[in-house]
């Protein structure tokens, strides 16, 4: 957990960071996608919200319990794991599908969907302990 606290605490912090920058609109346009202001796509990126702020509530969660020498901490971990996946996955795909390729967009979003991978097995070897 040692490691995975570090990664949580970047993750959910980033996550709540970069939700701030949208909502006060931070972001130059030219570090907008294609389309940005596109009611569909704005809508798009929004629906992402619930599901981060899920992503970070659960891993920090993690962090406390884990601190707390609390088992709770592992089914959070868990759960925070496969959420960041597939809000990457989800991320990726809609590139793909749109043929659209922009570095600054997809390097975090392949962090997200590739570094849960490293942690989800040893979590759920915890869970069998």
């Amino acid at each position: 957990m040692k490691k995975l606290k570090n990664y949580f605490l970047v993750v959910d912090i980033g996550f709540i960071v970069y939700w701030l920058i949208t909502l006060l609109e931070l972001i130059p346009g030219e570090y907008l996608f294609q389309d940005y202001s596109n009611p569909i796509l704005v809508a798009w990126n929004w629906s992402f919200l619930p599901l981060d702020l899920f992503i970070s509530g659960t891993g920090l969660s993690s962090i406390y319990f884990w601190k707390k020498n609390n088992s709770k901490w592992v089914p959070l971990a868990l759960i925070s794991l496969v959420l960041t996946f597939c809000s990457g996955l989800q991320a990726i795909a809609f590139w793909v599908i749109r043929a659209e390729f922009d570095i600054f967009w997809w390097m975090p979003n392949l962090f997200l969907l590739f570094y849960p991978l490293f942690f989800i097995k040893p979590i759920l070897a915890k869970t069998q302990e």
